[in-house]
């Protein structure tokens, strides 16, 4: 297939308002056709999700997942425009599919790279730079492979890059625009918590055997 040029990419995103990269994959998926890539992005609730961006999104809900046998617990903000909304069955679906999202993926700590500090990406640099398979790459090919890296690296820490769990076509944040899309309102992953039973705690080892051999000799 034909790569899909920047022109289409422009032509589509000022017709549906849809972002850059949504558009270049729309485009990809319908073949470079405009019209199907409209409507491709209509059925993934994107082009009007997209218009809302500007829109201040104050209400919502705090939801929680606890994973079976209660080992794993998530709290998660997800804000949209209205009360209403937030009260909704379909609203709460997404809260909840998002929890359970966060309690399947240990990796992630921010909900997007915007989210991420600038000490933790340079931290990210620091070790990529410093991998021994780039010590002889010409300074500007290292360059763009600690690019490449880094960037791949921060998506792995960011909830909204993942693969959807339900629907591993998507990401967390397609699905977050398909139902910002059907209900019409702006809707925003603010933030979240994950705990795992046992985090942090030291556990002191136990030597049986010499607690065995300590009560042998005391008897």
């Amino acid at each position: 297939m034909a790569a899909v040029s920047a022109q289409t990419v422009k032509q589509l995103r000022e017709k549906t308002g849809a972002g850059m990269m949504d558009c270049k994959k729309a485009l990809t998926a319908s073949g470079g056709d405009l019209t199907k890539a409209g409507e491709w992005l209509r059925q993934k609730g994107i082009a009007s999700a997209e218009k809302k961006v500007g829109r201040t999104a104050a209400e919502g809900l705090v939801s929680s997942y606890i994973h079976t046998g209660g080992r794993v617990g998530v709290l998660v903000e997800i804000n949209c425009e209205t009360d209403f909304v937030a009260r909704g069955e379909e609203f709460q679906l997404l809260a909840r599919d998002v929890a359970m999202q966060i309690a399947a993926c240990p990796q992630v700590e921010f909900v997007s790279t915007d989210h991420i500090p600038d000490a933790v990406k340079e931290r990210e640099k620091a070790i990529e730079a410093g991998r021994d398979d780039l010590a002889r790459k010409p300074p500007a090919i290292r360059e763009k492979i600690v690019a490449g890296r880094i960037g791949k690296r921060l998506k792995e820490l960011t909830l909204l890059d993942q693969p959807f769990i339900k629907d591993t076509s998507l990401s967390v944040a397609d699905r977050v625009k398909q139902t910002s899309g059907k209900l019409g309102e702006k809707i925003v992953v603010r933030r979240f918590a994950r705990f795992v039973l046992g985090q942090g705690i030291e556990v002191a080892a136990t030597d049986f055997a010499a607690e065995v051999a300590a009560m042998t000799t005391s008897g």
